[in-house]
């Protein structure tokens, strides 16, 4: 995946960002919710350095939080639910960091790739939030697996 500045730009509206900020390696969207007293800061490096390897890093910093997803493979916006879900996929697992236009987030790792697709009242109320959050990314899990597949 190949993340621009229209990429940028997309998350920006949707997050509720006023501007963001490109630094010399990576996206700054800063998220304020003065109502609810909340700041959220998330920077998007396109393409890092991750041990010996490359790939993109999502980070989100918070008044009290700090977290990565390493090796993030696409994002889904949600116009609707007013947040951008960022995954990272192996073959049996998903990771999904989920930033809210009210300046919070979610994070939800090593989940089965299968449980995005289970029915959903099959399973606890503990497993299924995550099921649901992250089965938003279906489709372009689906996409990615369509084109490895005429690779």
């Amino acid at each position: 995946m190949k993340f621009s500045k229209e990429d940028a730009q997309k998350i920006s509206g949707i997050i509720g960002c006023d501007n963001h900020t490109f630094h010399q390696d990576h996206y700054r969207l800063k998220i304020i919710n003065a109502e609810e007293k909340r700041e959220l800061a998330l920077e998007i490096y396109p393409e890092t350095v991750l041990g010996k390897t490359r790939g993109m890093l999502v980070v989100v910093y918070t008044g009290n939080t700090h977290l990565q997803l390493h090796n993030c493979t696409g994002y889904v916006i949600s116009d609707d639910l007013g947040e951008v879900t960022f995954v990272a996929e192996t073959e049996n697992r998903l990771s999904g960091l989920v930033v809210e236009r009210g300046a919070s987030c979610s994070l939800y790792a090593a989940l089965n790739r299968e449980l995005i697709s289970s029915d959903f009242t099959q399973l606890g109320v503990e497993v299924m939030l995550s099921g649901v959050a992250l089965s938003l990314t279906e489709q372009i899990l689906s996409d990615q697996d369509d084109k490895m597949a005429k690779d």
